[in-house]
């Protein structure tokens, strides 16, 4: 029997259809699929943004990451020491750490949508000034400032992937993300170094900054995706050291910010100092650093979606200790005066240690912040980028003792740290898994 439905208040039409209505199976059929087709194109918009914030992410972790492996070039072109040049690091470390929080706040306050993008901009103007930088302190200070400016488009990326996917889900657009850092970390650590002979390191930065003017453009589109403002509320000091404090106060948020301040000293320690370490050890030039480092965030780039499904199915408890033990293991095998293509292999296993750690850690954190988001993720990312600046400092002093005692000193902390990371995240697990 055809029924007539009106679609305003369901009635049946005594006449048979009218305008407005429509009939039967078929007509359920017609809005099933065209509420499924909007779906589709919703989730389709969506995978688009995550490719997109893929990319800001692989730009905004490429220029950070190349100006390490040229701090011999730079100490020379300057005319200072390496050790004084290489602040270039921590100087842009420590500001992009502090300056998460103040973002992270003002995305929960104001909506992520302006925030990032005045983000991303800053970075864009930046990244080009930095490039008429006439001396190492002028440099020193541009790094500063970029630090400042472009802190907020990673951890607000990061803040809207908790926003746009359920936490079961989560762990494969983290990877994605975190996947578009290792690629940052392995292509401007390598790339960088190798083009500088023949572009100049003025022509890198500008690069870079054209190639993030791109993602700022093609950002545009996604602004409903983005989000408006979320609250226009003035939070006090009170209720920003409240939401600190409930972050801090469980074991888990404890354990896990802890963690990835230790994860940041460690790793950029390391990774600092390695193209001073190729270049004494092995006599390497850039090319040959750039060649040397190049495993370095090819893990996270090929492995990242695979390292996140993995988190989604089996938990993190098992994946972060680990992660934890196989950095430490890299940087002890430098230790020795391994062949040139085994220290090579062993940076490798430096940056797998950390796709296996960082990625996760941050999907535990997009699971504390609860409605402040913005507040938690800018947290972990002001720990670990303050945990990088520390951590190139620290190793840089440990330098005068030499790089095997540095190298030593930095492995036997992690491995320590990776003992009782066993049972401190033994709880992370995908819900259901009977697993004591």
């Amino acid at each position: 029997m055809r029924k007539m439905i009106n679609k305003t208040n369901g009635s049946f039409g005594p006449d048979g259809p009218r305008k407005g209505q429509w009939v039967g199976d078929a007509g359920r059929g017609t809005i099933m699929g065209a509420k499924g087709a909007e779906v589709e194109g919703a989730e389709g918009r969506r995978e688009r943004l995550l490719w997109v914030l893929s990319a800001a992410t692989f730009f905004i972790f490429f220029q950070a990451y190349m100006v390490a492996p040229l701090i011999p070039r730079l100490a020379t072109v300057f005319g200072v020491s390496a050790q004084a040049v290489g602040l270039i690091v921590p100087a842009y470390m420590i500001p992009y750490g502090v300056a998460t929080l103040f973002y992270g706040l003002l995305s929960d306050r104001l909506g992520r949508r302006p925030i990032l993008l005045a983000s991303l901009l800053a970075f864009v103007a930046l990244t080009a000034l930095t490039a008429t930088a006439q001396s190492a302190s002028q440099m020193i200070a541009w790094r500063l400032a970029t630090g400042l400016g472009a802190s907020g488009v990673v951890p607000l990326a990061l803040a809207l992937m908790g926003d746009l996917f359920p936490y079961e889900q989560r762990g494969r657009p983290l990877g994605w993300l975190f996947g578009a850092m290792a690629g940052g970390m392995a292509f401007g650590s390598t790339v960088g170094v190798v083009l500088e002979p023949f572009v100049g390191w003025r022509m890198l930065f500008l690069g870079v900054a054209v190639a993030g003017g791109l993602a700022l453009v093609l950002l545009l589109p996604f602004g409903s995706l983005l989000g408006g403002a979320a609250s226009r509320s003035r939070l006090a000091i009170s209720e920003v050291l409240a939401g600190y404090r409930g972050l801090l106060s469980t074991g888990r948020g404890l354990r896990t910010y802890g963690y990835v301040l230790l994860n940041g000293i460690f790793h950029s320690g390391v990774f600092t100092w390695l193209g001073l370490y190729f270049s004494r050890r092995y006599g390497l030039g850039e090319v040959g650093i750039g060649l040397a480092i190049l495993g370095y965030g090819v893990p996270g780039f090929l492995l990242g979606p695979v390292i996140g499904r993995a988190a989604d199915r089996w938990g993190r408890s098992w994946l972060v200790p680990a992660g934890l033990a196989i950095a430490a293991a890299s940087a002890a095998l430098l230790i020795p005066d391994l062949p040139l293509l085994g220290a090579a292999l062993a940076v490798t296993l430096l940056s797998l240690g950390y796709d296996m750690t960082q990625p996760l850690l941050a999907g535990i954190v997009t699971d504390l912040g609860g409605k402040r988001g913005g507040q938690a993720m800018g947290l972990n990312v002001f720990t670990l980028f303050t945990g990088m600046g520390i951590g190139s400092l620290l190793f840089g002093e440990a330098l005068r003792l030499g790089f095997p005692l540095a190298l030593g000193l930095f492995a036997t902390t992690l491995l320590l740290a990776a003992v009782p990371a066993i049972p401190l995240f033994r709880s992370e697990r995908p819900e259901g898994d009977p697993s004591p």
